[in-house]
């Protein structure tokens, strides 16, 4: 038998070490996914309790979003260049420290500011969790299994945050911050004991972009500001049109910045990588479209047809348990056989099928019949597509910027839900009204909006069918998952 290739990766077979490094991980970024959904259930409570307006209250998930999509280019260049194991330590105490805080809130003013300060924690330990995994397991099937559980992970905990959060809001909507301050901590002692080591980059905090890092992070949170703003002041505002505008001129800026520094933030030549723009598209439109059938759906099942948060939350659970239980079993073998563009455009696929099926809404469609084939067809999508995106980012650049591609397809994983929310939220509101039929219109036609998402999705994924596929570790990945039954 040949030798294997050599490598520097720490790991090169999935040892008792290597799923320990793993776990830590899997919980961080199930901290990530589970944020919005999970925080969206306990909205009314907290209302309740901290006598905060509708209008006030959205910044519960809006601060949150704006610190983590804005920050996540900047969170992927720290790990890079200042170490990921310090980064993603140091990012988890911020996010247990943010999350402690906004269960202790007094008021919302606090809760708000503690939502944004979590937020900004995520956006760090997100591509350095990324970037641990591509750069300390060896490329090809044992990459490929890492990141197939690391991304069930966060489709799990994507799907799950409404169940887990309506069971922790039945206790007290406080234990939704809590909670995951508990779980923040044990990775974080988990991650002391069990994330090995790294030599410092060389370079380091010298090489660091610092005017790029100010100029893009403000671009950022601008947009995701813009984006979720825009249903309530109106997409065609002076506000909403501005701040757009601004954005562009300070994405101008920042291009320019990095054409002139020896080290920059982000190189722009990763940019014309064709893999890395198709993978950051289909980012978008996956979530995107998840997100904003997730809105209109939670609408149609509590407000239209009466039904509790728990409810609701179980309804919309197969596709957590598909993706939990599919994600690791049939990813990284289809991976391994078709290529990670393929396996993306499949799960696309399944995911446009999906939300045509939902077209069929009516006033009281048979949850098994219609409801239950839909979601368990979005959760093969994205058992499909979700960890393959991030493995095709992972390979389309090298090692020394794989926290840069961490951060962007984590970007576009938030840039996605953000346009996916605002235009479904929009759509809807211009085409509902007070009686029931009117209602069930405007849920209809905002329903159209993830379809023509995953429609993108699959449109920017079609040049995958051209390349001829090459797939050296299909056989050895077959063999160990039918050695384990």
């Amino acid at each position: 038998m040949p030798a294997p290739p050599p490598t520097n990766a720490v790991f090169t077979t999935m040892s008792s070490k290597a799923y320990g490094m793993l776990a830590v991980l899997c919980g961080a970024l199930f901290l990530d996914a589970l944020d919005v959904s999970m925080k969206g259930v306990a909205l009314p409570a907290i209302g309740t309790s901290l006598d905060m307006s509708t209008s006030t209250l959205q910044w519960v998930i809006t601060g949150y979003v704006v610190g983590f999509g804005g920050f996540l280019l900047l969170g992927g260049r720290a790990a890079d260049l200042l170490g990921r194991r310090r980064m993603l330590l140091a990012s988890l105490m911020v996010f247990v420290i943010g999350s402690t805080i906004g269960g202790a809130a007094p008021n919302g003013e606090v809760l708000i500011a503690a939502r944004f300060v979590t937020g900004v924690g995520a956006a760090f330990s997100a591509p350095a969790g990324f970037s641990i995994i591509t750069t300390s397991f060896a490329e090809g099937h044992i990459r490929n299994k890492a990141l197939a559980i690391f991304t069930a992970t966060g489709a799990t905990g994507m799907a799950f945050g409404m169940v887990i959060g309506g069971l922790l809001t039945d206790l007290d909507w406080r234990w939704v911050f809590f909670a995951p301050s508990v779980v923040g901590l044990a990775a974080f002692l988990g991650g002391l004991a069990l994330i090995p080591r790294s030599p410092r980059p060389e370079g380091g905090a010298k090489d660091f972009d610092i005017l790029g890092a100010v100029t893009i992070t403000a671009t950022m949170v601008l947009v995701v500001f813009t984006l979720v703003q825009a249903p309530e002041v109106g997409w065609a505002s002076a506000r909403t049109l501005g701040s757009l505008v601004a954005a562009a001129l300070l994405l101008v800026v920042f291009t320019a910045i990095e054409r002139k520094v020896d080290k920059p933030l982000v190189r722009l030549d990763m940019l014309r990588s064709p893999a890395l723009v198709r993978a950051n598209i289909a980012a978008m439109s996956l979530i995107g479209a998840w997100i904003g059938v997730l809105f209109t759906m939670t609408l149609y099942f509590q407000d239209y047809r009466g039904w509790s948060a728990m409810e609701t939350g179980f309804a919309v659970s197969p596709v957590g348990l598909v993706a939990a239980v599919l994600s690791t079993r049939i990813a990284a073998p289809m991976v391994g056989r078709f290529g990670v563009e393929r396996v993306v455009l499949a799960g696309m696929t399944s995911a446009v099928l999906a939300y045509a099926l939902l077209q069929f809404l009516t006033a009281d469609s048979s949850y098994a019949a219609l409801l239950l084939p839909a979601f368990l067809l979005i959760g093969l999508g994205f058992s499909l597509a979700y960890g393959p995106l991030t493995m095709a980012a992972a390979d389309s650049v090298p090692v020394a910027d794989q926290g840069v591609a961490g951060g962007l397809v984590n970007t576009s994983f938030q840039i996605g839900p953000a346009l996916g929310l605002s235009v479904a939220t929009a759509v809807n509101a211009a085409n509902t009204g007070p009686a029931p039929s009117e209602v069930l219109h405007g849920l209809r036609v905002a329903l159209a909006v993830p379809l023509i998402f995953a429609v993108l999705g699959v449109l920017a994924m079609l040049p995958a069918l051209r390349r001829r596929v090459v797939a050296p570790a299909a056989a050895p990945l077959a063999q160990e998952e039918a050695a384990r039954g």
